[in-house]
């Protein structure tokens, strides 16, 4: 008998290792540039802050050398990296304002940091095949539709400057689409899975584009529907973006039409116009958008405009961490911490750290290409895509490239609910990975009567 055996890949656990303790330097020499510049010397918390972050870092590397070994060695550095970052920044804010680490809202962010780390072991300690997830395509359905629509039932819900994307449960306030995007992208991926054939079927031809059929036009107009209710209701241009646009992108990958990019476009252009002729609010972000520097729209917000002359100010290489002024900007630590960023770092530090979330993402697509099973490869292609539309979404709207949204940039702005979706999310992503890069296993082909021997031949 010959053993057919697959080459076994290298995990990359030790790697993982080294990055996540390169990762904990680069955030101890941020935190450390913070506190001589404020206060010319080293700070006397340094210890519990930058070991709280290692800490946690370092569980999750153990849980993944035991229930995931071969997942990707590069998400959770990065993840860590992008979070750490977003903790000293917080804490210069903090500082800012007079507020101490114990005080502020640094610590706040480390123990969300922690909990939602928590919530990510879990996920990968009781998930232990992605494709699971397939059995409640419905289940995911409507818990994501109860997700978005929480922010609207009176008692719980907490409008922030006009924008009902938050709820209120005690002391506590909470974000359901930062969930419910999770939630979304795992039925989107299941019903893709079992509907794409249909909805790859060619229809009519229309200026070089081929057409779907009108009777498969129904998914998508569904989710139009909804995306345009969210802006309209909720007042959240960001997350009806981020909605739409994560459908029509896995739609894409599932059916490989341009004519479902063209058509999502159309509609979601036509529906934000009606918007903007029907509602007030609507209005008022397009004017911050166009003529933010207009007496009418700085009578109204100077938000946008003061952020843009923060990053202004710091040009090329940024007044250095603690030395500039991002205070000024209103929410500098969650909506504008990217502005906060471009002015103490620069433009090139700002685009530096724009390339780990590019890597972020593009290590998730890696993913999606490698695991071999339908449902796996769309989960995985949906969950990176979002983290870039969000990207996209935030640094859009504080740059002008777009109307300004209520979205965090994920893993570096203050809030809880934040990072609990965003490292859910990167647990996901580690667990398909693992299933990716895991050998097949061992396979006994029959030999020639005249050999008894086993041999065992590698397969590339």
């Amino acid at each position: 008998m010959t053993a057919i055996a697959s080459l076994r890949p290298r995990r990359g656990r030790n790697v993982e290792l080294l990055l996540l303790l390169f990762a904990a330097a680069i955030v101890t020499l941020a935190y450390c540039n913070v506190e001589i510049a404020v206060h010319d010397t080293l700070p006397p918390d340094l210890l519990y802050g930058v070991a709280g972050l290692l800490g946690i870092a370092l569980t999750f590397h153990v849980v993944l050398r035991w229930r995931a070994p071969y997942a990707d060695p590069i998400l959770l550095p990065v993840a860590t990296l992008l979070n750490g970052l977003g903790l000293v920044m917080i804490h210069r804010l903090d500082l800012a304002h007079d507020r101490t680490f114990a005080g502020g809202l640094a610590l706040k962010q480390l123990t969300w940091t922690a909990l939602g780390v928590a919530i990510a072991l879990g996920v990968l300690i009781m998930l232990r095949d992605h494709r699971v997830l397939r059995r409640y395509t419905f289940v995911a359905a409507l818990t994501g539709f109860v997700l978005l629509l929480l922010p609207l039932v009176p008692g719980i819900r907490h409008p922030v400057l006009g924008a009902q994307i938050w709820i209120k449960l005690g002391p506590f306030t909470f974000q359901p689409g930062e969930v419910a995007k999770i939630v979304l992208t795992i039925f989107f991926a299941s019903y893709l899975v079992r509907t794409r054939d249909a909805l790859s079927v060619a229809g009519r031809k229309l200026l070089g584009l081929t057409l779907p059929r009108a009777r498969d036009l129904g998914p998508i107009m569904v989710a139009w529907l909804l995306s345009i209710g969210v802006l309209v209701f909720e007042n959240d241009l960001g997350t009806s973006l981020l909605f739409f646009g994560l459908f029509v992108a896995m739609l894409y990958v599932a059916t490989e039409r341009v004519s479902w990019i063209a058509i999502g476009m159309l509609l979601f252009s036509a529906g934000a116009y009606a918007a903007f002729l029907l509602f007030g609010h609507v209005q008022t972000r397009v004017l911050l958008w166009l003529h933010t520097f207009s007496p009418e729209a700085l009578q109204r917000s100077d938000q946008l405009a003061k952020g843009l002359m923060g990053m202004a100010s710091g040009g090329m290489f940024g007044t250095g961490l603690g030395r500039g002024r991002p205070d000024i900007t209103y929410f500098a630590e969650s909506d504008f911490i990217i502005p906060s960023f471009g002015e103490e770092i620069g433009l090139i530090g700002l685009m530096a750290m724009l390339l780990l979330y590019a890597i972020l993402v593009e290590r998730g697509l890696r993913t999606a290409i490698g695991v071999r099973d339908g449902f796996g490869k769309l989960l995985a292609t949906g969950l990176s895509f979002s983290v870039a539309l969000q990207c996209f979404v935030v640094v859009g709207g504080v740059t002008r490239v777009i109307p300004l949204t209520g979205l965090t940039m994920p893993f570096l702005s203050a809030g809880g609910s934040s990072l609990l979706a965003n490292w859910t999310l990167v647990a996901l992503l580690l667990r398909i990975s693992d299933q990716a890069r895991r050998p097949m296993p061992d396979v006994v082909a029959p030999r020639p009567r005249s050999s008894e021997d086993t041999q065992v031949v590698r397969v590339r």
